[in-house]
């Protein structure tokens, strides 16, 4: 696969973003009422909202650490790739994964 610096950089950013955001939504949605059979938070079993909102939390993690994986490795691959494609006289600006 061919990526270039700016999709590394980009794929590196939506990881960031998404432990950025999605821990602060968990808290949220653990903090709210409708999570819980209970009259408090807490109290009481949890209910589908938490469960599916806890799945779906799983699963945006999962995809942007995925992502910011991949853009980590496109990132450090870029100076090997760039000197051994200069020596073989292809374009500098792309590095395979």
């Amino acid at each position: 696969m061919v990526l270039s610096r700016g999709w590394s950089l980009f794929l590196v950013g939506v990881g960031v973003w998404t432990w950025v955001i999605w821990p602060r939504f968990g808290l949220a949605i653990w903090n709210d009422t409708r999570a819980w059979t209970g009259d408090a938070v807490g109290v009481g079993a949890p209910t589908g909202f938490l469960w599916i909102h806890a799945v779906l939390i799983a699963a945006s993690l999962a995809i942007g650490s995925t992502a910011g994986v991949l853009g980590v490795r496109g990132w450090r691959a870029a100076p090997r790739l760039s000197r051994k494609r200069q020596a073989d006289g292809a374009e500098a600006d792309d590095q395979r994964i």
